[in-house]
């Protein structure tokens, strides 16, 4: 017995659904990223996140130069982040009561923020 005949429709459109062709489940899934210029991304800041909240991704250019990503953030990503701020030290977990925050010594950071604010403002000179 040969393969049966593929369905000439199913071939040519982009799937949203798995369909059968030769007896094979295959999905297409279309992913089209969006590049913008920081003016632009500056300017549509709120459409640019809108976009990546719906699972979209947005390439910067900085002078037609690729600067940076914006991905959604998966809630693994977000989990692993908070522990490793926790083993550091640099993040203090809430036990939900606001006092104790107030009845706490500050975190001692390893930098002051304000030589942090200067290294990173230096290529605006």
């Amino acid at each position: 017995m040969g393969r049966p005949a593929p369905d000439p429709v199913a071939k040519h459109r982009l799937c949203e659904r798995p369909s059968k062709l030769y007896g094979l489940q295959h999905e297409t899934i279309m992913v089209t990223m969006t590049t913008v210029s920081i003016s632009d991304l500056k300017a549509n800041l709120s459409r640019y996140l809108r976009e990546v909240r719906r699972g979209g991704e947005v390439q910067v250019l900085d002078r037609g130069a690729p600067v940076a990503r914006l991905v959604p953030v998966t809630a693994s990503d977000d989990e692993g982040i908070r522990e490793r701020l926790v083993a550091a030290g640099l993040l203090r977990p809430g036990n939900g009561e606001a006092a104790v925050i107030l009845e706490s010594p500050p975190l001692r950071l390893p930098a002051s923020i304000s030589d942090a604010l200067s290294e990173d403002r230096t290529d605006r000179l």
